[in-house]
């Protein structure tokens, strides 16, 4: 049997199809690996494991850094609402934070830190709130109940954190409980 003598055109057509496809693969891979590795940096900062929902937070765009912020700061607005910062506030946020994943010789840390030591300006909470507001709905219910559940309840804690006096009086001062309800209302479960 003779050879065939590929015609050279369709020998360029082949190379370019098949580096064409690889170029695609190729980049489909990077893709799928830059996903995952996404996946894992938020795995380690949202208390939520689900897979699906780790997927939503990268299709909004939504980085470890940002989890962070939207968990830290309703955090610093019920520390800060009635003014001032109480030692057992703090450590209190510091504690919720650590839970979170910053670690204390990270970046997060030192900024938390800066936060902690003066009030954020009324503006940090005002943009929390709008960025929250704008998201919210694109989860499911489950989501957003497990969400709400997970934030208030570090949010009570950091309110109760000062406590009362000599446990005569509530926990909660009425600028902290105006601060809780205000984020309650912002995240309906239904």
């Amino acid at each position: 049997m003779a050879a065939v003598n590929i015609n050279p055109d369709a020998k360029a057509l082949e190379e370019a199809f098949f580096a064409e496809e690889n170029a695609r693969l190729l980049e489909q891979l990077r893709t799928e690996s830059a996903k995952e590795e996404r996946r894992a940096a938020l795995r380690e900062v949202v208390m939520i494991q689900d897979e699906d929902y780790l997927d939503h937070l990268i299709e909004l765009g939504i980085a470890p850094e940002t989890v962070l912020a939207l968990s830290l700061v309703p955090l610093m607005a019920v520390a800060w609402a009635d003014g001032q910062l109480d030692e057992r506030e703090r450590q209190a946020v510091l504690k919720a934070a650590e839970q979170k994943g910053v670690d204390p010789d990270s970046p997060g840390h030192q900024l938390l830190n800066n936060w902690l030591s003066r009030p954020p300006a009324p503006q940090l909470f005002e943009a929390w709130k709008r960025y929250i507001g704008s998201i919210w709905e694109t989860f499911t219910e489950g989501q957003r109940r497990e969400m709400r559940v997970n934030l208030m309840d570090w949010m009570t804690g950091v309110a109760e954190a000062a406590g009362g006096f000599l446990g005569l009086t509530s926990k909660i001062s009425a600028p902290e409980r105006a601060v809780l309800q205000e984020v309650e209302a912002l995240l309906p479960d239904s």
